[in-house]
């Protein structure tokens, strides 16, 4: 069976198997984007009960990750305060980040409510 220099020279193979992972880990280890960055400066997290929601504020729209991993865009509508975005099956209505969520009629507090920090 031929040789090759991996298997002559067991720690060049691992030193080569080290030199990977030490690249593959320092790619995870990047620092969010700039556009990342911007997203982030109208996103905020909000506790639904034990569940967590995470809402992004963009021109005329707020889109929301549910617990489940849903995504839900509501649509900007006039509000004589605050905020106020809906769709056909629910609203997102409050002032600041004091936030609840009406679903079928049923408000649903968002607490907690806090802009969002990407993972560094």
């Amino acid at each position: 069976m031929p040789t090759t220099a991996a298997s002559s020279h067991p720690l060049r193979a691992y030193a080569v198997a080290v030199a990977a992972s030490a690249v593959l880990c320092a790619s995870c280890a990047m620092p969010p984007s700039q556009s990342e960055l911007e997203g982030a400066k109208n996103t905020f997290s909000c506790q639904s009960g034990s569940e967590r929601i995470v809402i992004r504020f963009d021109i005329d729209e707020a889109r929301l990750l549910m617990p489940d991993g849903n995504r839900v865009s509501l649509y900007q509508i006039p509000a004589a305060a605050g905020v106020r975005y809906a769709n056909s099956d629910m609203e997102l209505r409050g002032k600041g980040t004091e936030l609840q969520l009406v679903r079928h009629g049923q408000a649903i507090p968002l607490a907690d409510c806090q802009p969002y920090q990407p993972p560094k």
